[in-house]
């Protein structure tokens, strides 16, 4: 069941896209209906359940704080651009069940929206989906195109919307509209920033090895790229055991075990990973609903060796990758190709954890780590279309009462065995380290 919000009585506007919207905009208008696994959807329950008006007002007072939420783009002839509307419709998509099964209609209905592709010319980049028992709803779901927002800004939007379904009141502050963004990005101090960024990764990209994976170098994609998940309570656990116990974040733990895996299996010293970062470092950007995430560029050389010692290497390294990932995308891809060589830098991970809430999500009760292993499952749940200049894309996602590697890879370079190995890898370092430390 399907049926329209309106809003309008804000502002509009148009101006170039921002280097978030232009970077993502360059990706998914390639994958036609496989665009939609770029989608950023979340959701909360609603405890108490709400009458279906209030929670229509609650849509409509983000629509008008976060202009993201009512922005198209549009290929202009110089350049994109963004366009703001000051009134419109989103759609809302509606299942009803009895009370008890509240939890599990949502969980089904979040999949479906989220593999719903967003046309980011023609529509507005936010569906509502809404699961009604007994006249009430009693879960919201927000699935939003990667042009309007990143998970981080996501994760804004539904702490914004938990605090209204509450009947709180939202803070007074300035938020960098996209628009505002896209001017700052324009200024000197914007352009200067973009130029260090770029000239980091330049420099990055001359010292890298150039292929991680060289036995397998040079051969063509493969004609689909498998993806695998793997589930392992033990992994969520043992990951937090370590970041406290070497001072570092969950993050660096994480990227230190995938790059000793990669260099397990490709022999490769070094290990440069792209990197999804942040980016809200800057005035206005915290609580922003923007795409303001992007790549950086995790250069670490020297992957063999004690683990611990790997980890603390890896967080500095990422510092460094985090303070150069805001810049035009779009140049720096002129800038690559106007290298005679450029390091191997096709291996991509996105850590997002706590930025997409899923529905039932509860993290792992406290357990001995070699019983909570004894869970782990490996699965291969689809099968996606060939990825331009990439060898793997690990996510680091929640689950209930777990966390999922999900690895997508060019099964011509990284057969399913090797992908197997790499996971397993992954775990196996993490949750190691773990029983060394307690």
């Amino acid at each position: 069941m399907e049926s329209e919000l309106v809003f309008a009585g804000v502002r509009a506007g148009t101006g170039p896209a921002t280097w978030g919207q232009s970077a993502i905009w360059d990706v998914v208008r390639r994958l036609g209906d496989d665009a939609a696994r770029y989608n950023v959807s979340g959701g909360l329950p609603l405890d108490p359940p709400l009458p279906m008006d209030r929670v229509a007002d609650i849509i409509r007072v983000l629509l008008r704080r976060h202009d993201s939420l009512r922005t198209r783009l549009a290929d202009g002839e110089d350049c994109l651009r963004q366009v703001m509307h000051a009134e419109g419709a989103v759609p809302v998509h509606a299942r009803e069940c009895a009370p008890a099964d509240v939890i599990d209609t949502a969980y089904a209905f979040y999949h479906e929206l989220q593999g719903m592709a967003f046309d980011a010319e023609r529509e507005l980049p936010v569906r509502v989906g809404v699961v009604v028992a007994e006249g009430r709803v009693g879960y919201l779901i927000l699935s939003l195109s990667h042009t309007a927002t990143d998970g981080w800004g996501l994760r804004n939007l539904l702490a914004e919307c938990a605090t209204l379904c509450a009947g709180g009141a939202l803070p007074e502050e300035e938020l960098l509209q996209p628009l505002e963004e896209a001017a700052l990005q324009q200024s000197d101090k914007g352009r200067r920033q973009d130029a260090n960024a770029r000239r980091s990764w330049v420099d990055k990209l001359t010292r890298g090895p150039e292929s991680q994976f060289p036995e397998r170098a040079g051969r063509p994609a493969a004609d689909v790229f498998p993806n695998a998940v793997l589930n392992s309570p033990a992994l969520a656990l043992a990951l937090d055991r370590v970041a406290i116990g070497l001072a570092v974040s969950p993050s660096a733990v994480l990227l230190a075990a995938a790059a000793a895996a990669a260099a397990r299996l490709g022999g490769a010293p070094d290990a440069v990973f792209q990197v999804v970062v942040n980016n809200r470092f800057r005035p206005g950007m915290a609580g922003a609903v923007n795409t303001i995430a992007q790549e950086g560029l995790l250069h670490l050389p020297g992957t063999a060796g004690d683990f611990a010692g790997l980890v603390r290497r890896t967080f500095g390294a990422a510092l460094s990758a985090q303070r150069h990932a805001y810049y035009d995308k779009l140049a720096l891809d002129r800038d690559i190709a106007q290298l005679r060589a450029a390091c191997d830098h096709s291996c991509f991970v996105n850590d997002t954890r706590g930025l997409m809430p899923i529905p039932g999500y509860a993290t792992p009760a406290d357990e001995p780590l070699h019983r909570a292993r004894a869970r782990t499952t490996l699965t291969w749940p689809v099968e996606h279309a060939p990825r331009r200049n990439t060898t793997f894309a690990l996510d680091a996602q929640d689950a209930p009462g777990s966390l999922e590697l999900a690895m997508t890879a060019d099964a011509a370079v990284l057969p399913r065995d090797d992908m197997e190995r790499f996971l397993y890898g992954i775990e196996d370092l993490v949750v190691g380290e773990a029983i060394k430390l307690s």
